[in-house]
């Protein structure tokens, strides 16, 4: 068996940080294979299952991985892990033949997987924080840097940019947590056997000790814990729950990388994605400058959401004690979930620290949609000074519609003018206070606080944990 040519995955060089490619490659794969074999072969040397020399043999050898013989071997054989059992034994004369005693090819190949998934998240979860802390600063730098608001993608009322950042930040915070929240749980199968009855582990040790014990001492050698229960494989949603939250920070990810990319669109141009001073924007318009890395945020995180309903479909057709239908896919899906969030994580990392912020356009944009949600403060104070409420409320619906035209016409926004213009409301408020009430800038409540506050949030989670 050779590696098929020409064809390489984009995720072989393209995504993902070096370290994670390392972490998945078939190489460290067999060498946790055989750290596995290792580790049992040393736990039965203390029951008197092999010697102290079967165990050396094979601790000499552990590190001399021969992809190429092992892959010769599978040609014939047809089995990757009986394949890599024999080019290990190969390399060793006196431990070769205890090699894999009592076990089933998932005791070895599941523990392996599980213990990439826990090195995986180990290489995740630093990223994620120091994509937090970007956030935390951006955060504490704009908190009270009012913005005109928009929902229905329509101006709305005004916000901040510090309290926007917050939203995405937040949602980050409950990714951190449940992606924590799995490390800390995360399992492997143990050595239980063909079926997860422990029976061909009990016959070695005859009574000696309990396979549970004896699992137990294994699974510590590797510094994993082992699910109680479990058949030949180790539970499939295991892989599910981990590719699902996997996929809930790539859904937060992609709705900050698609707001960037409306933001920098130049109708509103208030923000922009970092680009080089040797950038090339398109290959036709050399004046452009198209948000490609937010683009590509989208387009790998878009990939990533689709990833949990495969081992959704392998937890749910895992049929009685193991079915092999789960193995072909579960080689592509676990690699390319964490290295799509490999990049993802470095991607919106730079795109928060560098990110671009056009205050003059924030400002004319908060000149030209704000004072249409200075009316609801407008009315409040009308009210107040004695006015009919259901009347001043018409007006303003009139007035508001006309100044709405004129802007949509290309013109400035009348609407103040207007009414600190219109006798109706000078009745009851002189013009100076009519122009304050529409000023829109301050009209942004605690929003300010509730961001700060959030920053400190994360500092304290980050930092403490």
């Amino acid at each position: 068996m050779t590696h098929p040519d020409p064809y390489v995955s984009p995720f072989t060089w393209r995504y993902g940080s070096v370290e994670m490619r390392e972490l998945w490659s078939e190489l460290h794969a067999r060498r946790l294979y055989r750290r596995i074999w290792v580790a049992l072969a040393r736990v039965q040397s203390r029951y008197g299952l092999v010697t102290a020399e079967q165990v050396a043999d094979l601790e000499a050898h552990a590190g001399e991985v021969n992809f190429a013989r092992s892959l010769e071997i599978e040609a014939s054989i047809h089995h990757d892990v009986m394949a890599e059992i024999r080019a290990f034994a190969e390399q060793c004369p006196l431990g070769g033949g205890i090699i894999h005693l009592g076990a089933t090819s998932m005791d070895v190949r599941d523990n392996a997987t599980a213990l990439q998934v826990r090195d995986a998240l180990d290489l995740l979860l630093p990223k994620l924080d120091a994509l937090l802390l970007a956030f935390a600063g951006q955060i504490e730098r704009r908190a009270a840097l009012p913005c005109i608001g928009f929902t229905h993608l329509q101006p709305a009322e005004p916000t901040t940019v510090g309290y926007r950042l917050a939203a995405y930040a937040q949602d980050l915070l409950a990714d951190r947590a449940d992606l924590t929240r799995l490390r800390a749980e995360w399992r492997g199968k143990g050595f239980k056997g063909a079926v997860g009855t422990s029976a061909s582990y009990q016959e070695l040790l005859e009574d000696k000790t309990t396979a549970a014990t004896f699992e137990t001492e294994v699974m510590a050698e590797l510094g994993l814990a082992a699910w109680p229960v479990a058949n030949q494989t180790y539970p499939r949603r295991q892989d599910w729950a981990v590719l699902t939250a996997l996929s809930g920070m790539g859904s937060t990810l992609y709705r900050f990388a698609f707001d960037l990319r409306i933001l920098q669109n130049p109708a509103i141009g208030e923000w922009a994605e970092p680009f080089g001073s040797q950038q090339v924007g398109s290959s036709a318009m050399p004046f452009k400058r198209n948000p490609v890395r937010a683009e590509n945020v989208n387009s790998l995180a878009r990939h990533l959401a689709q990833l949990p309903r495969v081992a959704w479909d392998d937890a749910a057709h895992s049929l009685l004690e193991r079915t092999l239908d789960d193995s072909a896919n579960r080689r592509i899906i676990l690699p390319e979930a964490f290295l799509s969030a490999d990049e993802l994580l470095g991607t919106v990392t730079r795109l928060v620290s560098d990110l671009r912020l056009n205050e003059t356009a924030i400002a004319r944009n908060l000149d030209t949609y704000g004072p249409f949600a200075g009316i609801e403060p407008l009315l409040l104070r009308l009210v107040k000074a004695g006015a009919d409420r259901q009347a001043m409320h018409e007006i303003l619906r009139e007035v508001a519609m006309q100044a709405w035209t004129a802007v949509e016409g290309g013109q400035p926004n009348p609407l103040a003018d207007w009414l600190a213009g219109d006798s109706r409301l000078t009745a009851y408020l002189p013009a100076t206070a009519i122009r304050t009430a529409l000023d829109a800038r301050d009209y942004s409540g605690d929003a300010p606080e509730r961001a700060l506050a959030l920053a400190r949030r994360i500092r304290e989670v980050v930092t403490c944990e």
